[in-house]
């Protein structure tokens, strides 16, 4: 269901749908365009196409969704995911953006009678993981452009490349319903300011998704759990005069002040990146009921190989690489810290640096971080941004980044970046003025706490989708240091993630694998519930009534007159991106 092009010329979804209900199939219409869509059988889940009005009678019910996730095929039978409620919270590129807000599974199916006893207990389970997706959290999609990719690769993508659907320039590695919308584009069914704007978006690779202590380390591939690209963008949109008042609400679009900003263009855009990833080793950390499970290096004749096509990847997509490792240098987190520094050796086009942050920061030293800032300034400055005027005219590229990572690559790893991504946006500053040589934005208040809650709000949002909690050291990020009521709030997130990881994210990894396609579902086969299919775990072998059972895809083992103030729109965006529509605490 193809829209009219957009205002920009390029590919858009319709942003409405009509799901309309019948005996024996879903019809899906678009709203604006009735004669466009597709239906779906609910004998054999077949999808149909169709370019007209099919004259289908009166649906026993009509509903409005937002759009259509994708499909996935069960023992009996397919399961429609949609959109079924949504809410738009900024824009990027000048192209809304928006999140979901809830979905839901339909079921396209009357097979379930004739399966067996043990099928239907499978296909039960099977429903409870659906369930389980139906309510993840950070999901964001666009229906005027693609959000998977930075805006350096999109300068440099060939002409025309925006004019085709959104499934076709989408990055694979940040496309979350991937697996389960290939049917649809197999059907070649096609769905449809501020003077100064901040945008950050985080896209959360799709290579190794999972849950906090299910997913550590690395794959033989070299993909890395919690492999996050975070993208701060700065656009200008020329000499204007604006004043502004919003407050800070779920998407933190807050202006506050009167700006004259110097004439950069009709639409300029700064861009950096950095990224982060769980230790590139093979390592695992079992949940067992302890607060501090046990770290294990797993030695495997691929290591170093798994390494170095980690840091292959990303100097191919990247350029220059510095790997900044915040983990402690004692106990197990040394030892695993050490393992990553010895197969750092093997690889001297990559700068390896090792800042114990705990030691070196502590709870109130956030400005410490001058300290590894000193170590890495040449490189960091040397791989600048990203800078294209309003003609699409590239003036500067970024020629590299900075790969942070801790044990979780949640807390220590968000503090640190929000100081990289502070250094970027002074230097951004300067470059057009708005900045002299001797200010920065930390000492234009109203606009730095706007900055600092961008960063907190999207540690928050990252942290959430792995761990299921908020963030831990918010408050050095939003405070330069640690406060009474932040450390009790931390104290409440670390026993949340003791109880989610040792009592829920099992279930949860069950349906990521799922959704993903690290498991697929094969009726002839034998129940993966089985100790041959799944591996069976017990979380503790005095502790009768608690088990969990996971797939086994990714077992190792066999800002007044004369003062200049940057009154910007703060925008964050974090998450698994959608083409269509320490132990616990320990970081």
């Amino acid at each position: 269901m193809e829209a009219p092009a957009s205002s920009s010329g390029g590919f858009r979804l319709y942003d409405q749908l009509e799901l309309q209900e019948f005996q024996d199939k879903f019809v899906i219409r678009a709203v604006e365009s009735p004669d466009q869509g597709f239906s779906i059988g609910l004998r054999d889940g077949d999808v149909e196409p169709f370019d007209g009005d099919p004259c289908l009678g009166s649906p026993s019910k009509v509903s409005t969704i937002y759009g259509v996730v994708g499909t996935i095929r069960l023992l009996a039978g397919t399961y429609l995911l949609v959109i079924t409620s949504r809410k738009e919270i900024g824009s990027y590129l000048g192209f809304p953006v928006f999140r979901v807000m809830s979905m839901k599974f339909l079921s396209c199916n009357d097979a379930l009678r004739f399966s067996t006893s043990e099928e239907k207990r499978d296909e039960a389970y099977f429903m409870t993981l659906l369930k389980t997706v139906e309510s993840t959290v950070g999901l964001y999609y666009s229906y005027e452009t693609d959000i998977t990719l930075n805006l350096q690769i999109r300068c440099k993508l060939a002409e025309g490349w925006t004019s085709k659907p959104t499934w076709k320039q989408a990055d694979p590695r940040f496309v979350w319903n991937k697996n389960i919308i290939e049917e649809l584009i197999e059907c070649k069914l096609k769905l449809k300011k501020s003077p100064a704007t901040i945008t950050l978006i985080s896209r959360r690779c799709t290579r190794r998704l999972g849950t906090r202590m299910w997913r550590r380390g690395a794959n033989l591939e070299g993909d890395t759990a919690n492999f996050i690209e975070t993208e701060q963008l700065l656009e200008f949109e020329g000499f204007k005069t604006s004043f502004l008042q919003g407050s800070i609400n779920e998407f933190w679009k807050v202006i506050k002040d009167i700006l004259v900003m110097p004439s950069f263009g009709v639409s300029d855009y700064f861009y950096s990146v950095c990224v982060r990833g769980s230790i590139p080793l093979l390592w695992e950390q079992i949940v067992d009921l302890s607060y501090k499970p046990q770290l294990r290096i797993v030695n495997h004749v691929q290591t170093a190989e798994v390494v170095e096509r980690h840091f292959h990847d990303l100097s191919q997509r990247y350029g220059e690489i510095v790997a900044v490792d915040l983990t402690d240098k004692h106990g197990d987190e040394g030892q695993l810290s050490r393992a990553y520094a010895n197969e750092m050796q093997n690889l001297p086009n990559i700068r390896y640096i090792s800042f114990d942050f705990h030691r070196i920061c502590g709870g109130s030293n956030f400005d410490n971080l001058q300290i590894l800032y000193d170590q890495i300034s040449d490189e960091f400055e040397n791989q600048g941004y990203f800078l294209v005027d309003a003609e699409r005219k590239i003036l500067e590229e970024q020629k590299g980044i900075i790969r942070s990572n801790c044990i979780d690559c949640l807390d220590r790893t968000n503090v640190t970046q929000n100081y990289f991504g502070r250094k970027s946006l002074n230097a951004q500053l300067h470059r057009i003025g708005v900045l002299s040589s001797t200010e920065c934005i930390s000492m234009f208040g109203e606009v730095y706490e706007i900055f600092k809650t961008l960063w907190v709000e999207q540690g928050d949002e990252i942290s959430l989708e792995y761990s299921g909690t908020h963030a831990l050291k918010r408050d050095l990020v939003k405070y330069g240091k640690q406060t009474i009521s932040g450390l009790i709030k931390d104290g409440m997130s670390a026993l949340s993630r003791y109880y989610l990881n040792n009592f829920q994210d099992g279930i949860r990894q069950d349906a990521i694998d799922l959704i993903s396609g690290h498991y697929t579902v094969n009726r002839n086969g034998p129940s993966p519930f089985q100790l041959n299919g799944f591996e069976s775990f017990s979380i503790s072998p005095n502790c009768i009534g608690f088990a969990y059972r996971r797939f086994d895809t990714h077992i190792i083992h066999s800002e007044t007159s004369g003062e200049k103030h940057a009154s910007l729109c703060f925008y964050s965006i974090v998450g698994w991106f959608d083409c269509w529509s320490n132990g616990c605490g320990q970081n």
